[in-house]
């Protein structure tokens, strides 16, 4: 029997990697001799630099570097064996360096992120992977590309801040000094999302009160968002604003495809191209996949509908654990996931069952009795 596990984090919990090897050791406790592959999963979101890097070799690298609000912050990005960098850029500008009463869209600023990448240009990346999950801003990238050289400038040619608010204030965009190795550089843009970048769907109306925003912000930055689009226009001659995913982290999936010449793809098919993972799987005999919970979300073009599609592709059942199974997420039957189980088997609080110990314990027990089920149904003695 081989085995495949494609699990994703459960986030705040278990990471992919170790949520994976539990998975392992419970097979294993039936099925001694099965062939496991374990492949670490992620979708772009919270975790990709880690599973990525993990599972393709690679090193981290550690960096100091400007957070949301102006300070220094610790970040990470990934640079794997052929070259490629992998970055979160929640890991500069994320909703989780923020405390509730810091959270202010107009405030906050993408220029961590540039930095990352002005540092994996540095030690020679040419080829990167961006993820946009998680975001606390809503500047449209412009932080980020000053990290890079540019600038912004108002009506009476004075620097802008590279925050939120400014976006308004656009008048002029200044590209001499902008980082002359950046047209050696390919981005891909790992986001799931499929909002404009500005509008009733785009990103200030849809994302920005989770940020901190209110009515008047969310105003405030929409308007902000449009005019930056339209100054861009001016002078590159693009009309991107309505591509989807353009309103992706705040307005950054428009920052970079509009100056940095990027693509937008779902984090999950980025992820599966990188690690090859149709040719990991198509003669497996079952995949096990999940993450900490699995609801109407998990079928947005998210790691278990992808893996689903795969398994659906190959005619490979696919198993789905997870802390949290919602009612609307028995969908997923229609995608190609074969069973969903949760490892939740008696009442208790959600800080208990976020207890690493306890879910590494539940998860065991849960996929044991998942293969001893499936042992004597098939009757297969390995």
């Amino acid at each position: 029997m081989k085995v495949i596990i494609a699990i994703d984090s459960f986030k705040g919990c278990m990471s992919s990697s170790e949520v994976s090897l539990v998975v392992e050791e419970a097979i294993k406790n039936v099925y001694d001799h099965a062939e496991i592959i374990r492949i670490p999963i992620a979708d772009g979101g919270e975790g990709t630099v880690d599973t990525i890097t993990q599972g393709l070799g690679g090193k981290i690298v550690e960096l100091e570097v400007i957070g949301p609000l102006m300070k220094k912050v610790l970040a990470k990005y990934g640079i794997l064996n052929d070259g490629t960098a992998v970055i979160e850029m929640a890991s500069a500008a994320g909703l989780p360096l923020l405390n509730i009463a810091e959270r202010n869209p107009l405030k906050t600023t993408t220029y961590g992120v540039g930095e990352l990448i002005k540092d994996a240009i540095s030690k020679g990346c040419r080829e990167f992977i961006i993820g946009l999950g998680g975001s606390a801003t809503n500047d449209a990238g412009i932080g980020m590309l000053k990290a890079l050289g540019y600038r912004f400038y108002d009506d009476n040619h004075t620097e802008l801040d590279c925050v939120g608010e400014s976006l308004n204030l656009i008048k002029y965009i200044d590209d001499r000094h902008k980082l002359k190795v950046l047209s050696e550089c390919n981005f891909l843009v790992a986001s799931d999302v499929n909002n404009p970048l500005y509008g009733k769907n785009g990103a200030a109306h849809i994302y920005a009160r989770q940020k901190g925003a209110d009515h008047q912000m969310i105003e405030i930055l929409d308007r902000g968002l449009r005019n930056f689009a339209e100054i861009t226009n001016e002078k590159y001659n693009l009309n991107i604003e309505e591509l989807p995913g353009a309103g992706a982290a705040g307005g950054l999936g428009y920052g970079i495809c509009a100056f940095l010449k990027g693509t937008l793809k779902s984090g999950i098919q980025i992820v599966f191209d990188k690690i090859d993972f149709d040719s990991k799987v198509k003669d497996a005999d079952l995949i096990i996949t999940g993450e900490g919970k699995i609801d109407h979300q998990s079928s947005m073009g998210k790691v278990l509908t992808g893996i689903a599609h795969i398994g659906k592709k190959y005619q490979i059942p696919v198993i789905g654990i997870a802390g949290v199974i919602t009612e609307d997420a028995y969908k997923l039957h229609d995608f190609g996931i074969t069973s969903l189980f949760s490892i939740l088997n008696y009442p208790m609080s959600l800080e208990e069952a976020m207890d690493k110990e306890l879910a590494m314990g539940l998860t065991k027990k849960t996929v044991i009795e998942i293969f001893r089920l499936l042992k004597y149904m098939v009757n297969i003695d390995i």
